[in-house]
């Protein structure tokens, strides 16, 4: 069997200790701020704090994906390490041309590379390389890694409450009229992916509404993962149930996060695959939501 190498990006949202662990190599996204460009995720690089009092100034902050000579060299030091085949797990290709970099690299690399596009942002994306990761470990093939990142990101879901949509608005993730409607209605929006973009999932009246819906909503998630789908000619009463795992990230704002992940570890238990994750979200993609911003994920780890 090929030796397989995993190969992600910054807003995976991965810690670096457990990328480390589980050997996985992840490319950098910039942030822009001002005239000065950072690098996500590495010693020196953007910081939350930095990113939050830019926002918040008003001070210009953009983002930049890496490009593909980036993951070019990324590619080609993997196969001198030894590696013979690459599994690529990236950001939504409607979000970030990082999975059309990846792709342009891939197709000059000495060794064969599975680009792969989640569909997903933040851990949304980190789970389903867990996911591939696990796989490897298995013994499973490229194929079957690459499945089981797709499989998991497909399976996963993403949900976030944002204090406005000024930032998505600014950073072209939603429409002007979805921004001013929201604005113009002091609506407190709960916004989900769907086929890989952002769009609005539910508006309610208050940001502590939101919060206690958005709580719902991932617990109504989680449980429907448990239950699963059955595979073809096996009964769902023959089956274990599955466990799922849990993220909340935020940015600014630990004492909404900490609450929301307190509240579903307490409702959703024995179902956890593992503690729930907390933790503030990269600046990359804290420069499209803004501060005050809680989001969740629910993703299917563990399998019948």
């Amino acid at each position: 069997m090929p030796s397989i190498a995993l190969v992600t990006d910054s807003t995976a949202s991965l810690p670096a200790e457990l990328a480390a662990q589980l050997g996985v190599t992840v490319v950098p996204l910039q942030v822009i701020i001002g005239s000065r460009a950072y690098d996500e995720g590495v010693e020196g690089g953007v910081t939350t704090e930095l990113l939050s009092e830019a926002l918040r100034e008003w001070t210009p902050v953009s983002t930049s994906r890496p490009n593909p000579e980036e993951f070019g060299e990324v590619y080609r030091r993997l196969a001198g390490e030894g590696a013979e085949a690459i599994v690529s797990i990236h950001i939504s290709g409607e979000l970030s041309g990082t999975f059309e970099s990846a792709q342009l690299a891939a197709a000059k690399a000495p060794v064969p590379v599975t680009v792969i596009d989640t569909r997903q942002v933040g851990i949304g994306t980190g789970f389903a390389v867990i996911a591939a990761a696990r796989a490897l470990a298995a013994g499973a093939d490229v194929e079957d890694v690459a499945q089981a990142a797709r499989t998991t990101a497909a399976e996963s879901t993403s949900l976030f409450y944002v204090d406005t949509l000024e930032y998505l608005r600014r950073g072209g993730r939603v429409g002007a009229a979805a921004a001013l409607l929201g604005s113009a209605l002091a609506v407190k929006p709960i916004l989900g992916l769907e086929n890989g973009r952002v769009g609005p999932r539910e508006r309610v009246r208050t940001a502590a509404k939101a919060l206690a819906r958005l709580e719902e909503l991932a617990v109504e998630t989680a449980e429907a993962l448990v239950v699963g789908e059955p595979p073809e000619g096996e009964q769902p009463d023959d089956l274990p149930e599955r466990k799922v795992a849990v993220a909340v990230a935020h940015l600014s704002s630990p004492d909404r996060a900490a609450t929301l992940a307190e509240h579903l570890s307490a409702r959703l238990g024995e179902h956890l695959d593992a503690e729930v994750l907390t933790g503030e979200i990269g600046a990359v993609l804290g420069a499209h939501v803004g501060p005050g911003m809680v989001a969740v994920c629910v993703a299917p780890l563990g399998d019948h």
